[in-house]
């Protein structure tokens, strides 16, 4: 019994070295059998001991296939650049056309050294009467404008959800998400000792104001996370029906409700935040690395009022504070135009890959907003997410699979979610019409139309 520990212990020592790269299909386990002199039991054995590690995948019919990414925690693939696939769809940073030409300019006075002296100070969680000021009229719509004495800052948008349920939730608390969420979500949990309920969407994906209700009579939440608008990764915008029926029901049970509105700015009517609707318990969570980018940002929080202090405190005692050189830079860019001209330029850009995505995967079960920068795919029968990921990665294209943001470990979603922004649009082209080929019959390691990305 111990050799065949022995040598999956071998193989899992090639995974981790590189020798046996992400997506890289694995010999039958007969010809496995034969090259390493032992019976075929004993490698039926070694592959699913590694299949129980969670190093490899494998369907019957399909083959074995290293995972696209290291075993880790949820939502890891999100954050880091976790594979070196030449398509990245997992990672999702917009960059419009001539946008450091845009950005240049009002970096330029922060580098006098009198002004700069000042920039690298640390800035406090409340940040400046000026920042504040820009950043209630930046997420201003029509029917919603923020208090600027309720706006705090982070370093991004994912330090200010940490924060924010740091602020509200002791360990052993119960946080009511949406059934499909932001991964990092799972992974700050974690962190803080809070368990993650997910609560039931309707066929349109929409929260139901129930499933909300029954879930606190089963054992109290003690708040909620949720993406009203622009749902990652389905794109769905909840409507303002269901939006006050969601803001009467946490008014009812005085639930905290934590709303992350950082893909909001696409939306070309800017729709009312569920603040507008419960402004006493909705913690609005946005930023500047979608509109912007990601290397130099800054996080927003809007608070309740009485609740600055304590989500303040969280964001020091995290030391999740922004840094006083971007929250400058910033409020320039935010005062200048510049992010505007960003956003109408994202806008278009979004528009332009989501036609590209209904040109190549237009006779699959696709789910995008037109001007999103992600789809969600719901794979076709036999697929399932982890093999289709580790396919596709075997053809050097990266994509997140839909078990990253199920919640219910005992409902996983074959569906896999495509990143439009950061890829060049030739190589997203080429990379949709080669996922539509392999998902459309073609065996993972067997040639497709559009062959191998790079």
């Amino acid at each position: 019994m111990g050799d065949f520990r022995r040598i999956a212990d071998r193989v899992a020592g090639d995974i981790a070295s590189g020798r046996l790269r992400p997506g890289q299909q694995l010999p039958p386990q007969r010809v496995f059998a034969r090259q390493r002199g032992i019976a075929g039991s004993t490698a039926g054995r070694v592959y699913a001991e590694l299949v129980r590690r969670g190093l490899v995948v494998g369907e019957v019919g399909r083959g074995t296939f290293v995972r696209a990414a290291a075993a880790g925690p949820y939502g890891q693939a999100i954050v880091e650049a976790a594979t070196s696939a030449p398509v990245n769809l997992e990672l999702n940073y917009p960059s419009a056309p001539g946008q450091s030409e845009l950005l240049a300019p009002a970096l330029a006075p922060l580098l006098r050294p009198d002004v700069l002296t000042e920039a690298l100070r640390p800035a406090p969680a409340t940040g400046t009467a000026v920042a504040r000021e820009a950043v209630a009229e930046l997420l201003a719509t029509p029917a919603w404008r923020p208090d600027p004495d309720r706006v705090l800052f982070s370093g991004n948008a994912r330090q200010a959800i940490a924060a924010t349920l740091a602020s509200l939730i002791r360990p052993g608390g119960r946080v009511g998400v949406e059934p499909l969420t932001y991964p990092l979500v799972r992974e700050i949990a974690g962190r803080l000792g809070v368990t993650l309920v997910a609560l039931a969407a309707d066929g349109d994906g929409q929260l139901r104001p129930e499933s909300v209700v029954a879930a606190h009579r089963t054992a109290p939440l003690s708040a909620l996370y949720l993406q009203p608008t622009l749902h990652n990764p389905t794109s769905v915008t909840t409507s303002e029906a269901r939006k006050r029926e969601i803001a009467s029901v946490v008014r009812e049970l005085g639930l905290p409700v934590v709303e992350d509105r950082i893909w909001s700015f696409l939306h070309p009517d800017s729709p009312a935040p569920l603040a507008a609707y419960a402004p006493g318990l909705v913690h609005v969570v946005d930023g500047l690395s979608k509109r912007v980018a990601p290397g130099l940002t800054v996080g927003f929080l809007v608070v309740p009022e009485g609740r600055v202090e304590a989500v303040g405190a969280a964001v020091r005692s995290g030391g999740w504070s922004a840094g006083r050189f971007a929250l400058e830079a910033g409020v320039r860019w935010m005062t200048d135009g510049t992010v505007g001209r960003l956003v109408a330029a994202k806008r278009a850009d979004a528009a332009a890959r989501q036609r590209l995505v209904g040109e190549e995967l237009g006779g699959f079960s696709v789910r995008a907003d037109p001007l999103t920068y992600y789809a969600w795919w719901e794979l076709p029968v036999p697929w399932r997410a982890d093999t289709f990921t580790a396919a596709a990665a075997a053809h050097g294209i990266a994509v997140t699979p839909g078990t990253a943001f199920g919640v219910d470990p005992k409902v996983t979603p074959d569906a896999v979610r495509l990143g439009l922004a950061s890829a060049a649009v030739p190589d997203l082209r080429r990379a949709l019409r080669t996922l539509a080929s392999l998902a459309g019959g073609a065996g993972a390691g067997t040639p497709v139309r559009g062959g191998r990305i790079g």
